[in-house]
């Protein structure tokens, strides 16, 4: 037998995003909804066993810790597992920004499926919610609060799977890359790029990953050192000018970085340099490569 907790809510005092309604349920086997199509957004996430969600002719294999996401008017199936059904929570949300925050968490209609290790967290909210079944102003309040909370847990802990070649997952690797050139001599975090780009950190990893087959920090770090050997071998910069240039606020965590990367201390890079050009017509072992990164002609 099922059981399941559903809160339903009708009166609502916010527009930018507000709660519709909320629910826990341990599903019987082949435990089923849809075809079906609905008025708002719902996210769905998994605690226990597992079961298919089908969408647009697609169907996902879904199990603990994992989750979806159903879109307005779009027509969609889910059934849990005939030996393993799932146990899950949802919470169907809607409001002016909706489709923004759920795109600052990496979801659309392309992304619908994603991972979250936080499933003790994310019950907890919702458990709340359902104990706030009480209409008053004070509840109103407090169930803002939690949807809320519960997309501040979704975009520290979240990781979306990603479809390779996506476009518009291209465009936030380009806008990445983009800021990172133009910011690269401030001490930027990774952080920082993903809040300029409008998506949490996690999934910015995941998209550079595909795309690039590094992540966003290690793109970071070579961009700053190829940077960092143009100017040693073409300026008289000391060693910690450089480094400041570069980004880097403390010069021994610059030096080495830069060893690990071109095999040789910066300041053994440049003389390198100098030999090089002061023996150009000698047969002198030429100095390593500055390493550039290369990308892909089309991101």
């Amino acid at each position: 037998m099922e059981d399941s907790y559903v809160l339903h809510l009708k009166n609502r005092k916010f527009s930018d995003l507000y709660l519709c309604f909320c629910g826990y349920s341990k599903c019987d086997p082949l435990h089923s909804f849809g075809p079906a199509v609905r008025p708002n957004y719902i996210l769905h996430y998994i605690l226990k066993g597992k079961g298919i969600y089908q969408v647009n002719d697609v169907s996902y294999s879904l199990c603990a810790g994992q989750g979806f996401l159903i879109e307005p008017e779009v027509q969609t199936f889910y059934q849990a597992d005939e030996k393993d059904p799932w146990e899950y929570l949802w919470i169907g949300f809607a409001g002016e920004k909706a489709a923004q925050y759920l795109r600052d968490l990496g979801l659309n209609k392309n992304q619908l499926i994603y991972q979250c290790s936080c499933q003790d967290e994310l019950k907890k909210i919702v458990l709340s919610m359902l104990k706030n079944k009480t209409y008053n102003p004070s509840n109103e309040y407090l169930l803002e609060g939690l949807l809320y909370t519960f997309f501040s847990v979704l975009s520290r802990h979240m990781q979306v799977e990603t479809v390779p070649g996506r476009d518009n997952g291209n465009l936030y690797v380009r806008k990445a890359i983009e800021f990172i050139q133009n910011n690269y001599s401030y001490p930027i975090q990774v952080t920082e790029i993903a809040d300029y780009v409008g998506i949490n950190r996690s999934y910015l990893y995941t998209l550079f990953r595909s795309a690039l087959q590094v992540s966003p920090k290690e793109y970071l770090t070579t961009f700053r050192l190829t940077r960092a050997a143009q100017l040693l071998e073409v300026t008289e910069l000391s060693i910690e000018s450089v480094a400041l240039s570069c980004g880097y606020q403390d010069t021994l965590v610059f030096s080495k970085q830069f060893k690990a990367k071109m095999g040789m201390s910066p300041s053994a890079f440049r003389k390198q340099c100098i030999r090089s050009q002061s023996h150009i017509h000698e047969e002198t072992p030429g100095r390593p490569p500055v390493p550039r990164f290369s990308l892909p002609e089309k991101i």
